[in-house]
């Protein structure tokens, strides 16, 4: 998965992608119950998530390939919490959306945990 310039067949592009769409289509719920603030709050954070791992698609080491995945993992929880909120304050029906980024969340974690054991094993090897 590291580095690859093509997007087909990468389900964590695909995973993000499809989540991005469907806050898109919450947020402009939520704007019609003018809900701005927070409507753009998880706008923001759920547009970074695929946007971060997109980038990371073409990191320039392993190292920048991890960090771009760490800023994505983080915008991932920033928009977990804003659809926590959102649930909690009844708004439309956040489920399915938890549900995917929750998904984006341990995939990230895992591809984060492997890509760093794969470097350090490399670093430490010689």
């Amino acid at each position: 998965m590291f580095m690859r310039n093509d997007q087909e067949q990468n389900p964590i592009v695909d995973k993000s992608f499809r989540l991005a769409i469907d806050i898109i289509k919450y947020t402009e719920q939520l704007e019609k119950q003018n809900k701005y603030i927070i409507a753009r709050q998880l706008l923001k954070s759920g547009t970074s998530i695929g946007a971060n791992i997109r980038e990371a698609q073409n990191a320039e080491s392993k190292l920048d390939f991890i960090h771009k995945l760490k800023i994505a993992a983080k915008e991932a929880d920033e928009t977990e919490y804003w659809l926590l909120l959102c649930e909690e304050c009844q708004y439309p029906d956040t489920s399915l959306l938890l549900k995917q980024v929750q998904e984006v969340i341990k995939i990230l974690s895992k591809i984060i945990s492997t890509s760093k054991k794969n470097t350090s094993s490399k670093t430490f090897s010689n």
